[in-house]
């Protein structure tokens, strides 16, 4: 499992990475999508803020299922903004965020101590 987490990892990483830089840095084509949605050019910030934190946090030790979670949280906004707003091209997306459930599947041993519980036996 180990190298299936550092794959999936490392594909999140520069998808995300690439995804977010865009956002953060302007790219044209982010700046019409977030016009589009209505949710202003700040919301690209935080957006692309998220998405490079959420890299960075599934290379963190014990850290990967928050990592996970947090780009898998936006890319259901992701998707339910393709699906309601800007079209039907959400398979990207829908994508992304199942690899982002294979990274929580696969790490699922940190969920108690990220939660701050211990598990009960």
């Amino acid at each position: 499992m180990t190298y299936l987490s550092l794959g999936i990892r490392i594909l999140l990483t520069l998808a995300f990475v690439g995804a977010g830089g865009a956002k953060l840095a302007g790219a044209e084509m982010m700046v019409g999508t977030f016009e589009q949605l209505g949710l202003g050019q700040g919301f690209r910030y935080v957006t692309g803020a998220i998405e490079i934190i959420g890299a960075a946090l599934l290379w963190l030790p014990r850290r990967q299922v928050i990592g996970a979670a947090v780009l898998g949280g936006t890319m259901v906004g992701a998707v339910l903004s393709h699906l309601l707003i800007l079209g039907p091209s959400a398979l990207p997306a829908i994508v992304l965020g199942l690899l982002c459930t294979a990274v929580l599947y696969i790490h699922r041993g940190q969920i108690p101590e990220v939660l701050n519980r211990t598990s009960a036996s």
